[in-house]
């Protein structure tokens, strides 16, 4: 037996109205009494029926992007170079085939991007490209491979960007080998002569994060350091981060050598608070950032960091949602990233290398 409106009007404690304007948009509902809804349209699987189901059938020109931050110049760049493939002309027929790209900034909530998925589908999505890392969780991993699917069920094509491949679902992706970029960096550190390092990582449970610290420690364990205690802080992908996390890793250690950031921007916030301690960089202290975000080789010193094409990324993501492009061997396409050595990074002094 199908699910009614009603069937959802009495799971979430509202009345068949209430669900309607939810589902409509047409008119304001309170957030807590939104939020029950949808909860139960996800729960029950409720798919309007009737002549409104031939018409679900059908996509419209609205293409879905969900970055976790639409402020962080790394979705920036991504999101944009995604919306570039959708304007007039970006497919070669003069605007025909033109799409309107809305952004859906997640916060990096997991609830958040469920949400979002449904009222895209709920939508008729033509395309939603997710991008950035995942939540690593099992719950939440099985919550997405199945709004995915009903997505793709319904005509939606679905594409990840700058995250892996999902378990449950076979969504085109187009991810960054971020083990690899880590691992780079550790061995540049390594080269150098650095022994003492201190890690800033991103937020736990995060797809990124963790496999950034799997390169780094890799490159540790080739060493034959495998052994040592890494000092390790986990933080937001923020300045704030970089800045507090640098005076708890000086706190622990006071004569680190060398700070692994997790991206660029908390390399930024590194950078401060060594300044702020009195200490020089890299004589002092050697700083390395991650992504190559547009400032990092303008910064004081220019940074060391680890180039990964994101516009190159975001574009072809955009091409494939859009079926512009032949999908990869696999349906998975991995970038490579670049070390770039620049003036952040050097041989540690004699003094704190002792």
């Amino acid at each position: 037996m199908s699910v009614t409106l009603a069937d959802v009007a009495a799971r979430a404690g509202v009345s068949a109205a209430t669900v309607s304007r939810v589902l409509n948009g047409n008119y304001p509902v309170a957030g807590e009494t939104r939020s029950r809804v949808l909860r139960a349209v996800e729960e029950l699987e409720y798919v309007v029926n009737g002549p409104a189901s031939a018409l679900a059938a059908a996509t419209s020109d609205l293409v879905g992007v969900l970055v976790n931050d639409i402020a962080d110049p790394f979705f920036a760049v991504l999101a944009s170079a995604v919306q570039s493939e959708m304007g007039p002309g970006a497919d070669g027929a003069g605007g025909s085939g033109q799409k309107m790209a809305i952004i859906c900034n997640t916060g990096g909530s997991p609830e958040r991007e469920l949400t979002y998925l449904t009222l895209l589908q709920r939508q008729r999505a033509a395309a939603v490209v997710l991008t950035g890392g995942t939540v690593e969780d099992p719950t939440h991993t099985e919550a997405l491979a199945t709004r995915l699917r009903r997505l793709s069920d319904a005509g939606t094509r679905v594409v990840l960007c700058g995250r892996p491949p999902l378990p449950g679902h076979d969504a085109l992706t187009v991810t960054f080998d971020n083990r690899g970029g880590a691992r780079r960096l550790t061995e540049h550190l390594l080269s150098l002569g650095h022994r003492r390092l201190g890690y800033l990582a991103g937020p736990t449970a995060r797809t990124t994060t963790r496999h950034r610290l799997e390169g780094h420690h890799a490159a540790l364990g080739e060493a034959g350091l495998a052994g040592e205690a890494t000092l390790t802080v986990h933080g937001a992908y923020d300045r704030a981060s970089g800045y507090d996390g640098a005076l708890e890793l000086l706190r622990r250690e006071p004569r680190l050598t060398a700070i692994l950031a997790a991206n660029d921007t908390v390399a930024l916030g590194v950078c401060a608070a060594l300044r702020d301690r009195g200490l020089r960089i890299p004589q002092d202290v050697s700083v390395t950032g991650f992504d190559d975000l547009p400032f990092a080789v303008d910064a004081t010193p220019a940074l060391t960091t680890v180039r990964l094409p994101l516009a190159d990324a975001g574009a072809r993501a955009g091409r494939l949602a859009l079926d512009r492009e032949t999908p990869p061997a696999g349906g998975v396409a991995t970038y490579h990233a670049d070390l770039m050595a620049r003036a952040s990074t050097a041989p540690p002094s004699p003094s704190r290398a002792r």
